[in-house]
């Protein structure tokens, strides 16, 4: 199967295919990386270290992917089961993204996908002075909110379980013995971040 076909083939895709995008979305998700951090490096020469991976985090983030993926309209040319109402909810788009970088490094390599990456993810789709203006850190506000006002918070692990080749994570946040919020993703640090913006919203503290 020819890769950019490949790129768009979700594990769920009722037909009978035995291959999907998985790997190549191992490969482009690197691949960004990569581009990503040699992108800010030359951007911001003066910076340190922990600030250049604290914005690349947030640039490369599942939910930044996700909303460069459907504004990009690569939710309509996803092939996946469309009768998992959840699916169309979930980060599979910006998953498809990082699969198609994939496909265009192994189809034209590295500087071409530099190019592709620069010029068609990151100039036209992602505001980089907004993001360095924002603080994305919802654990951190929803821990400052709680000791200020005498509240217990904790962190819970809910679940954790295989998604294709990838761990998929479960956090619940509780507020003083109370369950206010969940939220999952490939790691635990980015299942929290999910579950504070949750929380926020769902208590109305102002973000």
């Amino acid at each position: 199967m020819p890769y950019y076909q490949l790129a768009l083939m979700h594990r769920s895709q009722p037909d009978e295919v035995e291959d999907n995008n998985e790997r190549l979305e191992f490969l482009g998700d690197a691949i960004l990386g990569a581009i990503v951090a040699e992108y800010l490096f030359k951007r911001y020469p003066t910076q340190p270290e922990g600030y250049l991976t604290e914005l690349r985090s947030r640039i490369v983030r599942r939910e930044t992917l996700n909303n460069v993926a459907m504004r990009m309209g690569l939710h309509k040319m996803v092939k996946y089961n469309k009768n998992d109402r959840g699916l169309s909810r979930s980060h599979i788009f910006g998953n498809a993204l990082e699969a198609l970088i994939g496909a265009v490094y192994l189809d034209r390599g590295f500087i071409k996908s530099r190019e592709f990456i620069l010029k068609q993810v990151i100039r036209p789709y992602i505001d980089i002075e907004e993001m360095e203006s924002t603080d994305t850190n919802y654990k951190n506000k929803i821990l400052s909110w709680a000791q200020k006002n005498d509240h217990i918070v904790t962190f819970d692990t809910l679940e954790e379980k295989m998604e294709g080749s990838r761990k998929l994570f479960t956090i619940g946040i509780t507020l003083n013995g109370e369950q206010v919020s969940s939220g999952t993703g490939y790691n635990k640090k980015e299942a929290g971040q999910v579950a504070a913006q949750k929380a926020l919203d769902i208590l109305k503290i102002e973000q």
